[in-house]
């Protein structure tokens, strides 16, 4: 699964501050628990995309969630990217060879590693392709109930 941990503590003026153990340049805060981790979940992909921005490590994702505990989930599509962007740095590819690899203008590859870029399936599909790994995801798990 991917998710990251979100630490929520009481501030003095009923609002919840919210930071995440991964990311340290997280902080942001909420009228309530749920409106804090709301808005953690917008700050954890901010603080993704700038790090693939600027060619830094994005954290390995949560190992564990424990029961109670808070944490925010990324979208299928953030998650592919996150882990695209850590198969061409293990690969040690660069975008620009990704680019001659598959073909296509450099704009089109960089886009997929955009997190406000809607990109399609099958193209991140291609790109995996071209590092040599193949996707599979068979695993679907499905939710649990709020409570």
């Amino acid at each position: 699964m991917s998710f990251y941990r979100i630490e929520l503590t009481p501030d003095d003026n009923d609002s919840y501050l919210a930071t995440s153990p991964d990311f340290p340049e997280l902080t942001t805060y909420g009228d309530d628990q749920d409106d804090a981790l709301g808005h953690a979940s917008h700050a954890v992909e901010e603080a993704i995309a700038a790090r693939i921005a600027h060619g830094a490590e994005v954290p390995q994702f949560s190992g564990s969630v424990s029961q109670g505990k808070p944490f925010i989930r990324l979208t299928a599509l953030t998650t592919l990217k996150v882990t695209l962007y850590r198969t061409l740095a293990q690969k040690g590819v660069t975008r620009a060879e990704l680019s001659r690899r598959l073909g296509w203008h450099r704009e089109q590859v960089d886009r997929l590693f955009r997190l406000d870029h809607a990109s399609r399936l099958d193209q991140i599909e291609a790109a995996f392709a071209a590092l040599g790994v193949q996707l599979d995801l068979s695993r679907v798990v499905e939710a649990r109930p709020a409570t």
